[in-house]
């Protein structure tokens, strides 16, 4: 399916749709609100290193690139997680 027919699909649903360049410098709330978590957890990923980051004065700024590339990751290991538990089960016959 093209990213166009996504998106229509989508908002025929009645879902919410953005689109946010590559190269946009997000906030770390606005960033924190499309990973569905809390500002200083977003804050804690940052300063671990887990997603690149630069200062503006003291006002951290991601790229939507960068923080679309951490959520691939993220989103995998989840995947990772829930497949091994579903196998885990098969094997204990539950």
């Amino acid at each position: 399916m093209s990213l166009l027919a996504c998106i229509l699909t989508q908002a025929a649903e009645g879902r919410g749709v953005s689109v946010i360049p590559s190269h946009a410098e997000l906030t770390t709330q606005q960033a924190a609100d499309i990973l569905n978590v809390s500002r200083p957890y977003l804050i804690g990923l940052l300063e671990s290193g887990a997603i690149p980051y630069r200062m503006v004065g003291k006002h951290h700024r991601i790229t939507a690139e960068d923080l679309m590339e951490y959520k691939r990751r993220d989103d995998l290991k989840r995947r990772t997680a829930a497949d091994d538990l579903a196998a885990l089960g098969q094997e204990l016959g539950l």
